[in-house]
C-alpha cells in the first residue's frame, strides 16, 4: 500500500474522531455520504410501526406474512448493507479505493457468517441487557469490532466474535466514551436543519473504524511499525 499513514495511528477517542473527521472530507466525502443516505433508505422500511389497534382480526391475517418478511429483511438484508458500509468507512480511512459497491459485497462474500455474526451479536447484547442491563452494554462495547472483522478479515463468525472481544480488552471504556459522545454528535446534527444528521454519522462511522484500524495495528504482530505511548484503559 502507498499510503501508510494509518499505521501510525494511536487508538483513543478523541483522536479517532480528530482523525475521521479529518479523513472523511479528504477524497471520500461524496461516496461515504451516498452510502450513509443508501444504508438509511434502506433501512427506512424497518422504522415502520404499526399498532395493533388499528387492525381487525381480518387484516391480521394479512399483518402476519408482512411481520415475517420484515424479520427476514432485518436479518438477513440489512446486516449486510451495514457491515458493507462499515467496510466502506474502514477503506477509507485507509484511503483505499471508497467503491459504493461496497455496501453490497457481503452478497457475495461471507454472506453467511455475516448474518450469523449479526445474530450472535445481538442475541448476546440482548442476553446482557436482560442481565440488568450493564452487561449488555458491556457486551455491545466489546463486540464493537466483529463486523470489521468479518469484512476486512473474513473470519467466521463465532472467530470474528472471539477476536473482537480478545481486541477490544483494555479498550471498553474508550468505546463507550465514543458511543455517548455519538449520541451528542448525533443530537447536534438533527439541530443543525436535520441534514447536518448525515454528517454526523459518517463522523461517527469514521471515528469507529479509525479506532478498529489504530488497535489493529497493536494487534498485529506483523506490522512493521511499532504504536508507542498507547494506555490502555
Amino acid at each position: 500500500m502507498e499510503n501508510n499513514r494509518y499505521f501510525n495511528l494511536i487508538p483513543t477517542g478523541g483522536g479517532s474522531f480528530s482523525y475521521g473527521w479529518k479523513k472523511m472530507f479528504e477524497k471520500a466525502f461524496l461516496p461515504l455520504l451516498l452510502a450513509v443516505i443508501i444504508t438509511g433508505l434502506l433501512k427506512g422500511p424497518m422504522s415502520v410501526n404499526y399498532k395493533m389497534d388499528d387492525f381487525h382480526l381480518g387484516p391480521l391475517l394479512f399483518l402476519f406474512p408482512l411481520v415475517l418478511f420484515g424479520l427476514a429483511y432485518a436479518f438477513l438484508f440489512i446486516p449486510v448493507i451495514q457491515y458493507g458500509e462499515k467496510f466502506l468507512f474502514l477503506k477509507a480511512m485507509r484511503d483505499e479505493e471508497t467503491d459504493l459497491k461496497t455496501l453490497f459485497e457481503g452478497f457475495r462474500n461471507n454472506y453467511l457468517n455475516i448474518v450469523l455474526a449479526n445474530l450472535i451479536t445481538v442475541a448476546l447484547v440482548i442476553l446482557g441487557v436482560v442481565m440488568l442491563i450493564i452487561p449488555g452494554i458491556i457486551i455491545a462495547c466489546r463486540l464493537a469490532f466483529v463486523p470489521y472483522l468479518v469484512m476486512d478479515r473474513n473470519m467466521e463468525a463465532m472467530k470474528a466474535v472471539e477476536k473482537s472481544w480478545q481486541m477490544t480488552k483494555g479498550y471498553g471504556w474508550t468505546i463507550f466514551g465514543m458511543a455517548i459522545l455519538s449520541f451528542f454528535i448525533a443530537i447536534a446534527g438533527l439541530l443543525v436543519f436535520g441534514v447536518g444528521i448525515l454528517i454526523s454519522i459518517m463522523w461517527i462511522h469514521a471515528a469507529f473504524a479509525t479506532l478498529y484500524q489504530a488497535v489493529n495495528n497493536r494487534d498485529d504482530d506483523n506490522n512493521p511499525i511499532p504504536i508507542l505511548g498507547v494506555n490502555e484503559v
